[in-house]
């Protein structure tokens, strides 16, 4: 992947190309949404890939930890991968509980959500001044919103929204993974070529 020859070009002592870093990142994210999807789409229909899709998805949590580790060290990768795949398990129980009619339950894992979203927001504010924490908490929140939305739209059978909702969760997340190749940049100029 672009990831793995970015950061092999790093660990050779080599500079990275801050264009082939930023479609790496990019890649990450759009494997975040794509896998959401399907598994949103799997779960919601009982599908027998379910689990599989859901695995998948989870190892796109630890890649993207791993990326950022090659930065910020392997504690913090892992910290970032740890919440990231918390951000999923709660939005599978979420799923399930939608499913089930168990409002209550949804309105608790809803408050979950969106506070490991503020969670993760922190976690990468404390990282790189070129990420403050409220910016990054209105994209992860606006992410949650438009993944709630795509996700309800997919339970009540609203395919057109269904649909509208994930072409939204889409561009947002590659300006996101922009944001985030941006900041890496800026904060290590040494570790790229310009």
């Amino acid at each position: 992947t672009s990831h793995d020859s970015a950061h092999a070009n790093n660990a050779q002592g080599g500079r990275i190309d801050p264009d082939v870093f930023n479609q790496g990142m990019r890649k990450l994210w759009e494997d975040h949404v794509t896998w959401t999807r399907l598994y949103i789409v799997s779960a919601i229909a009982d599908l027998p890939d379910a689990g599989p899709t859901a695995q998948r998805l989870l190892q796109n949590q630890d890649d993207i930890g791993d990326a950022v580790a090659g930065f910020y060290g392997d504690d913090a990768g892992d910290a970032l991968a740890v919440l990231l795949r918390d951000h999923i398990l709660i939005a599978a129980d979420l799923i399930e509980a939608a499913k089930a009619g168990e409002s209550a339950l949804v309105s608790a894992k809803v408050a979950d959500w969106y506070a490991n979203a503020d969670e993760i927001s922190e976690l990468l504010a404390g990282a790189n001044p070129a990420w403050p924490v409220d910016a990054l908490k209105g994209m992860m929140r606006g992410h949650l919103d438009q993944t709630l939305a795509e996700a309800t739209a997919r339970l009540d059978g609203d395919w057109e929204t269904d649909i509208a909702k994930y072409d939204e969760i889409h561009l947002h997340i590659l300006h996101r993974a922009d944001t985030l190749a941006d900041g890496i940049v800026e904060q290590f100029p040494r570790r790229f070529t310009h």
